[in-house]
């Protein structure tokens, strides 16, 4: 079921996503090669704890059977790991990486979600291209989360923004519905056909998350149970935040 914030729920939402936004301003600056991922998550942890806040995904439990409670603060995904990368003290950064960090953090009862793609020292040019493209596609989305359009609509710009850049989008994961639930309804698609799904109305909150693919968009995933790869080893780049739909332009509200 959507849910609808009332104002006090609003500003609540807003005060987390401030959290969020001011998380990877500090967090950014800890990015770099030679530090492992599982250095970089505890570096993480830190950070939003310092800020008052709580890593929601610790213990994340997806209710699928099989797959065991999420082990840390942030997914941090490298290169060709697309989402869900575990923190590894074997998994080191290098030069010209790039890596994908996704974190929500829980405020007083309410979460905030965003994603950000780092690219570290002497990126390739493609590289870098996907990862700009990535973040466009995000603004592609945000131009249709607005009252009165569709789910489909966000999804539709997203995709073929993406299509018409030679890249591919990730079609078995989307974006999602936010506030005291991590994942709440809708679920929102980097792909699809404008004119349908939910209708958007003022007071939801939303992530809108392009996760594109520099190659084919055949994925697999890891025994870890979480990380997703793609199939033919192309890289890959996340980027996300959490949107307030109001009567008029949306409100992003993970951007400072």
């Amino acid at each position: 079921m959507v849910t609808i914030k009332s104002q006090k729920e609003i500003e609540l939402m807003k005060d987390v996503c401030k959290m969020v936004a001011e998380f990877y301003d500090e967090l950014e600056k800890k990015v770099k090669a030679g530090i492992s991922t599982f250095e970089l998550n505890e570096e993480a942890e830190k950070i939003m704890r310092s800020l008052g806040g709580i890593p929601a995904q610790i213990g994340y439990n997806p209710g699928v059977s099989g797959i065991p409670p999420y082990p840390a603060a942030t997914c941090i995904s490298v290169n060709d790991e697309i989402i869900h990368g575990i923190p590894r003290k074997n998994k080191i950064i290098k030069d010209g990486d790039i890596v994908s960090i996704d974190t929500v953090i829980l405020k007083n009862g309410f979460h905030g979600d965003a994603a950000r793609t780092f690219m570290v020292g002497n990126v390739s040019k493609e590289a870098k291209r996907l990862v700009e493209v990535t973040k466009q596609a995000f603004f592609e989305g945000l131009k249709f989360a607005k009252k009165g359009y569709r789910v489909g609509d966000i999804s539709h710009a997203i995709g073929e923004y993406v299509k018409s850049q030679g890249f591919s989008v990730l079609k078995e994961f989307q974006g999602h519905g936010i506030g005291r639930q991590m994942h709440e309804d809708p679920g929102i698609p980097n792909y699809g056909k404008a004119g349908k799904g939910t209708r958007l109305e003022p007071g939801m909150t939303i992530c809108i998350e392009p996760m594109v693919i520099q190659g084919k968009e055949n994925i697999l995933e890891l025994d870890d149970g979480w990380t997703i790869v793609t199939e033919d080893g192309s890289l890959s780049a996340h980027y996300e935040n959490t949107i307030l739909i109001t009567e008029n332009e949306p409100k992003v509200l993970t951007i400072k």
